[in-house]
């Protein structure tokens, strides 16, 4: 793939259309490159998923699941770029339900009496506190157009696209999705019906979700029937149904129309009485938005078949994967949060590791086929990308708030170009993963042309400024009377720069070879970002942090390292928030002459990689 290639995107040609404010087809999009950053493998010796059908796998990508980091417009244009467009047998995506909520990851530190709480990263995806789900409506329904002209892309003609949505969207997203899939592709509404504890609003309890299906030819798709346990109350029911099945012009019974009475029971319908995780619950993963296996796996059964491609666009969690993992399926799933990328690679590589224990074994540990034995995994492998470099966006978005804050702009969220106003002027945060250059600028420029009665001056913030910036904007101050420019280049600036600061974690290791064993012990682990919210938030210093495995959320480690690829040969992820991390490894030593690494990750999710020659 070229550095930038430019992916053509299809007309969305079906009715009825939604129109809002700003609407515009997705005809094109630009595909990144994405950098391999990680990989992961729990494959015995014997390979108990060698014979797995790989056919609509690209050949870009070495077998094993696909877990990408970036904005899944960028991720989705590099997956059409290196060939999934049409491969893609299910797509689930839980994306944000615009519902006006802020969702916050809040963790705790490791460990008996690390009851300190810690406010994180916030998690659904879309215009980011990192991240909030606070919407202009406008933006939010081209923001979902957009993508879902993507996926429809990606979707292979047996293809199904199942969106989970609530109350709050579920009409405009039902309407975007018959004009982007077409109205008579559309199969069901799934309602998924839950408990939760009741508040004390006016008005009836909100307790379900809905999930659309489309298929992307109705009639081609694949659907395999599930059936709900037979009661007494049903089994009467669907008996008497068989009984006049039997009597029209076939002849026969049909079983896979009307249920079994003797075998299956009657079809799965609409309605899923499934319950949430419980706050205690052995799934729970600390992820606000996380949906519960059992429904996903539900969906998938019914949706694809085994070695079939699986895609989540929003991964979150990772259930989708997860679920995948479990059904024998290949998956591929992206996030714009890094903290949902690291979630989702935690989990699977406990399943993995499980699967590649326990799959059909017998009791001299040999692989063997077994009646009772789970679907054979369609792979035991995964890789990490990331796409657009999107770790300095993930930068960016909480700096925005900082930055807002410290200068005093109030947030505008009704404005889909400007972020927001400094006293009477407009201001316009330039994104912090780029300096301010002038096509920037122009940009600005354009979106003023369209509004003839603006006469603001505009306040454009930026991390940095190209040198031909402070030429455009002086010749553009010189002879404009209105729209004049004023920068805040959030480093220099006279009364507003220098307070962005970030200190890094920090780590000590010592790595050693003891005969043919190589050992690594971890020292000290200090978190500045982490003792910086404990004090504001708590008044907890660090001489209440005992033992610095308290701050560590997981340790791994790569004996031969090579600067760009981190291959996970050794992961200690607790299986408990009250585990710590062990801090000293002992593991098959490396060539002489290797790089061991060690990342350790902080119950922020921010990383440290830490090398060693050994």
């Amino acid at each position: 793939m070229k550095k930038n290639d430019e992916i053509k995107i299809g007309k969305a040609k079906g009715r009825p259309m939604l129109t809002w404010v700003g609407k515009k087809p997705l005809t094109r999009a630009v595909a990144y490159p994405a950098q391999h950053v990680e990989s992961f493998s729990a494959n015995s010796t014997q390979d108990a998923t060698a014979e797995t059908d790989w056919s609509d796998w690209p050949a870009r990508f070495k077998h094993g699941g696909l877990l990408f980091h970036g904005d899944n417009k960028d991720v989705l244009a590099h997956l059409l770029a290196n060939g999934l467009r049409g491969r893609v047998k299910l797509i689930y995506i839980d994306p944000p339900f615009d519902s006006g909520a802020d969702y916050v990851r809040r963790v705790k530190l490791r460990g008996i009496n690390g009851a300190s709480k810690i406010e994180g990263e916030e998690y659904t995806v879309g215009e980011q506190l990192q991240y909030t789900d606070i919407w202009a409506n406008d933006n939010y329904l081209q923001f979902m157009f957009e993508r879902l002209l993507l996926l429809k892309e990606l979707l292979a003609e047996t293809g199904t696209i199942c969106l989970h949505c609530d109350d709050e969207k579920v009409h405009h997203l039902r309407l975007l999705l018959d004009e982007v899939m077409g109205a008579q592709n559309f199969l069901n509404t799934v309602i998924w019906d839950y408990r939760r504890w009741p508040t004390p609003a006016p008005e009836y309890q909100k307790m379900h979700d809905s999930i659309l299906l489309y298929a992307k030819s109705k009639g081609k798709h694949v659907f395999n029937r599930q059936y709900m346990e037979r009661t007494e109350s049903t089994e009467r029911r669907w008996k008497g149904k068989s009984i006049l099945a039997s009597h029209e012009e076939s002849g026969t019974r049909r079983p896979s129309d009307y249920g079994d009475s003797e075998s299956q029971g009657s079809p799965l319908n609409d309605v899923w009485n499934i319950p949430i995780i419980a706050p205690s619950g052995h799934e729970r993963s600390d992820y606000p938005t996380q949906k519960p296996l059992r429904l996903i796996e539900r969906l998938l059964v019914g949706s694809s078949d085994e070695t079939d491609v699986v895609l989540d666009a929003f991964i979150g969690s990772g259930t989708t994967a997860i679920a995948a993992q479990k059904l024998s399926r290949h998956w591929i799933g992206c996030d714009i949060n890094k903290g949902a990328i690291q979630t989702t690679a935690k989990r699977l590589q406990n399943v993995m590791r499980e699967q590649a224990e326990t799959f059909g074994k017998n009791a001299q540990g040999e692989l063997v086929e077994r009646e009772d034995a789970p679907p054979k995994p369609a792979q035991l492998s995964f890789t990490t990308w990331r796409v657009n470099d999107y770790d300095l966006q993930i930068q960016h978005n909480e700096a925005v708030e900082l930055a807002c804050e410290h200068i005093g702009i109030t947030r505008t969220r009704g404005d889909s170009f400007f972020d927001g106003r400094l006293g009477e002027r407009l201001v316009k945060i330039i994104p912090f993963n780029h300096p301010l250059s002038p096509l920037d600028l122009e940009h600005i420029d354009d979106e003023l042309k369209r509004r003839p009665g603006e006469e603001r001056d505009v306040t454009v913030v930026c991390l940095g400024l190209e040198l031909k910036s402070r030429d455009w904007v002086e010749r553009h101050n010189r002879n404009r009377p209105v729209n004049r420019y004023h920068i805040i280049e959030l480093r220099t600036d006279d009364k507003y720069g220098g307070f962005i600061k970030h200190d890094p974690l920090e780590a000590r290791m010592d790595a050693r070879r003891e005969g043919d064993k190589l050992i690594v012990e971890i020292e000290d682990v200090l978190s500045p970002t982490i003792l910086q919210r404990l004090n504001m938030e708590q008044g907890v210093f660090r001489a209440s942090i005992e033992d610095w495995r308290a701050v560590v959320d997981c340790i791994m480690i790569d004996t031969d390292y090579d600067g760009e690829v981190f291959n996970i040969a050794l992961s200690d992820i607790p299986a408990k928030k009250t585990d710590l991390v062990e801090g000293r490894y002992e593991v098959q030593a490396p060539p002489e002459g290797s790089k061991v690494a060690v990342k350790i990750i902080d119950m922020l999710g921010e990383e440290l990689i830490l090398t060693a020659g050994v």
